[in-house]
């Protein structure tokens, strides 16, 4: 398990506990050096790989860190006053990237060395993917086209910077909230109520609960009375409405920028760089899919459909189909009664301590690290853990730094998510920068009567994220441009899906799933019955996935422009998810942060990217052996210490000794193996 120091003892330490002074600083600051080093590259009479291309990356590789520290700040800090300087600097950085990109004398430098044809034969393969990659950057960003087109082009990408961080301060500042009766929250466990805000409506006390995930996916969960239910679902999907016309204009600007560049839509800009390459064969894929998972979802709604109707009759209440709040508490109820499967029961073999602390050695083990807890470390809030990664079998070998902000509060951000807060480089004087990551998520408090508890989908989530940490940890690149995630987009989640896969192993269950009063390891019986249940509602649950990729291909991917945000989320909603959502006016796709937070015409990658992450899990781990170092060390060389320096593909084929194929794929989801896509 980690063990625990009293100060860092490697690497430099990011601070974070900047003043909104000093974060306006920091961003003037890197827009200054950054003009110069343009400057100084622009000014090159015999442009070269060491006077043009190196300068560039290695103002990316010293500026990386400064830079995601001023941003990241409005996600995680207490101070509204922080959060907004912290945006600000976002949009002033932004907008000099912009600017950057825009430089037709950087450019003409730049591609000076990539017309270099004996220059560039030289180059090793990171360097020559380097001049590459920067070459194509500056012509997406407009530079093969005439000034005035040139200048509209950035007018609309700073447009589009701002419209992406309003959208984003907008989710994190405008949580719902209502308050019930404990009558209306029937069905909550008692440790739901404790310590819980309360406050009278109509000379009745009534306990508050918001929109954040710990609040309300137990009550869409559990909560027995349909109304309540249906409150909270309207809560929810009547957040943020200024975020609409935000994602409208959004809509319109990406299809207007990327047809200027010769595109048809937006979609196919994206796409040219991710391993799809075309929105056709992304549209094959989910739509197959999708009939595919109608056939399991037939048999779920009939199952679901039963259940109301028997609630419905025995309340006397006239059944009118299945809507948007009946989906968590019927599929609950599906999985409790066919499988005998208590999230209360599950959860009290939980605790978030225990569980983190097992699931990092489980990390340990795999990648051959050794993590070590910094006490008193310099973090943005109290709740936060930071630690130190060394090698296991080179003691003085460290590796980088993580964080983890595992609890929510006013103004964080709402969901779950890994920042790669720091690329590590090789510094020109030999010595050498490390990584550092953040993971942020909104997992349950502790309560009056026992520790913070966690859901299984929580455990999940918690390995799913840690492998976008150690993806960051454990790359090894000359260029921050590759480091790490920066892949291609639908090959990002691959490496840290195909981890979910231990929360479902029954001799990892038993390991870090104890009692949080006894110490008692999980019964082998309930974890029988857990991993019984796995593929119950896939088809729902993957219905539900394949809906927000259909739908972001379907704003994305149109060559008009001529589509309604709201309108099409909801009409698709009850097509492709298969539950109505009532006469209540609601505009769920207003909290949805992929669309305006770097996965427009992206989001189909999830699904994606589990091609790759379930063949990873079944040809080398299930294969060799869950637990086999060597394994483990071929999926930390072969798959994470890439990054994007070389093709995805190309990391998969090293790792599989083959293409991947879909067969492990369709078959993690309850589809027959033998079906191809």
């Amino acid at each position: 398990m980690p063990t625990s120091v009293s100060s860092v003892a490697k690497g430099s330490v990011l601070n974070f506990n900047l003043s909104p002074a000093e974060i306006e600083s920091r961003a003037e600051a890197l827009v200054a050096q950054g003009k110069t080093v343009q400057d100084g590259v622009a000014a090159q009479t015999n442009p070269t790989f060491a006077n043009v291309i190196v300068p560039l990356a290695t103002l990316q590789n010293e500026q990386d860190a400064d830079s995601s520290v001023v941003s990241f700040l409005q996600n995680v800090s207490t101070d509204k006053d922080v959060r907004d300087a912290s945006m600000a600097a976002e949009e002033k950085l932004d907008a000099f990237e912009i600017a950057s990109m825009m430089r037709e004398d950087v450019y003409t430098a730049v591609r000076a060395v990539f017309d270099n044809e004996s220059e560039m034969a030289s180059l090793g393969p990171e360097d020559r993917r380097l001049v590459e990659k920067m070459e194509l950057t500056f012509r997406r960003h407009g530079l093969a086209l005439d000034k005035e087109k040139r200048e509209h082009l950035g007018t609309i990408r700073m447009r589009l910077s701002e419209l992406a961080i309003t959208f984003s301060r907008n989710i994190n500042e405008g949580d719902g909230r209502a308050v019930f009766t404990r009558d209306e929250l029937e069905g909550l466990p008692s440790d739901f109520f404790e310590g819980r805000a309360t406050e009278t409506v109509d000379g009745q006390e009534g306990f508050v609960v918001t929109t954040k995930y710990p609040d309300i996916i137990p009550v869409m969960r559990l909560a027995k009375r349909e109304e309540t239910r249906e409150r909270m679902f309207v809560v929810e999907g009547q957040r943020c409405p200024d975020n609409i016309p935000i994602l409208q204009e959004a809509v319109s600007l990406r299809l207007e920028a990327a047809q200027l560049l010769g595109y048809k839509t937006h979609a196919e800009f994206v796409l040219e760089e991710n391993m799809a390459k075309a929105p056709a064969p992304v549209l094959e894929f989910e739509n197959d899919l999708r009939s595919r998972l109608n056939v399991l979802a037939d048999k779920e709604i009939e199952e679901i459909a039963a259940l109301k109707k028997a609630d419905n009759k025995a309340a006397d209440k006239p059944y009118t189909g299945l809507y948007g709040w009946d989906y968590r508490f019927y599929s609950n109820l599906v999985k409790e009664r066919k499988h005998n499967i208590n999230d209360e029961e599950v959860k009290q073999y939980f605790p978030v301590k225990e569980v983190t602390r097992s699931i990092l050695d489980i990390y340990q083990n795999m990648l051959s690290l050794r993590f070590v807890k910094v006490d008193n470390s310099p973090v943005w809030h109290a709740d936060v853990e930071m630690y130190e990664v060394w090698e296991a079998a080179a003691e003085e070998t460290f590796v980088g730094h993580f964080y983890l902000d595992l609890f929510p509060r006013e103004g964080k951000y709402n969901h779950a998510a890994v920042w790669p807060i720091r690329a590590g480089f090789d510094r020109s004087d030999g010595s050498r920068e490390y990584p550092v990551a953040a993971m942020v998520a909104n997992f349950p408090k502790p309560t009056l009567s026992a520790p913070a508890l966690l859901t299984h989908d929580d455990a999940t989530t918690l390995l799913h994220e840690l492998g976008h940490v150690f993806h960051g940890i454990c790359s090894v690149t000359k260029w921050a441009i590759f480091h790490g995630t920066r892949t291609e987009r639908d090959f990002v989640e691959a490496p840290s899906q195909m981890l979910e896969n231990w929360s479902w192993e029954p001799s990892v269950l038993q390991k870090f799933a104890v009692h949080h009063q006894t110490g008692e390891s999980i019964p082998e019986a309930l974890v029988k019955r857990l991993v019984a249940a796995k593929n119950e509602g896939a088809g729902l649950f993957n219905l539900r996935q394949l809906f927000f990729g259909l739908y972001d291909m379907g704003i994305h991917n149109t060559a008009d422009g001529k589509v309604d945000v709201k309108e099409l989320y909801n009409s698709l909603y009850e097509d492709i998810a298969r539950f109505q959502i009532g006469s209540h006016d609601t505009w769920g796709i207003a909290t949805i942060g992929h669309m305006m937070g770097g996965y427009d015409a992206g989001y189909y990658g999830y699904m994606w990217s589990q091609v790759f992450s379930a063949d990873m899990y079944a040809s080398r781990f299930v294969k060799d052996g869950i637990f086999n170092l060597q394994t483990g060390l071929d999926y930390r060389h072969e798959i994470l210490r890439p990054g994007g320096s070389r093709d995805a593909m190309d990391s998969l084929v090293k790792f599989i000794g083959r293409k991947p194929s879909h067969h492990a794929f369709l078959k993690s989801i309850g589809l027959d193996e033998k079906d191809d896509i």
